[in-house]
């Protein structure tokens, strides 16, 4: 795993910071090296889970194919959000509300 000069884990909160083991390995099983492009730092949304110490982008390029990002999909699960952008893939954590039983 790599972390691009400038960018700063060590905020990255426990639940999220858990997650970068998970996405090494499945970048490993490619034959690819995890680079962590950004985190808190950067220009995002005013409301962004990065400032929030919840999220993290990785490099990703089109000859990677998309079959990585559907295995860190399905990897982490529904309480982290894994969005394929142009030249990135964002992961956040953000946990969904169990639906009330009666």
């Amino acid at each position: 795993m790599l972390i691009k000069a400038g960018v700063d884990i060590s905020r990255l909160k426990r639940k999220i910071r858990k997650t970068l083991c998970v996405v090494d390995k499945i970048y490993e099983e490619y034959g690819l090296e995890l680079v962590i492009t950004s985190t808190y730092d950067g220009n995002h949304s005013a409301c962004s889970y990065h400032y929030a110490n919840d999220a993290y982008d990785i490099r990703w390029r089109p000859c990677y194919g998309k079959d990585v990002y559907m295995k860190i999909k399905k990897a982490l699960g529904d309480d982290f959000d894994v969005v394929l952008e142009k030249d990135h893939i964002h992961i956040e954590y953000d946990p969904k509300p169990k639906p009330h039983k009666e």
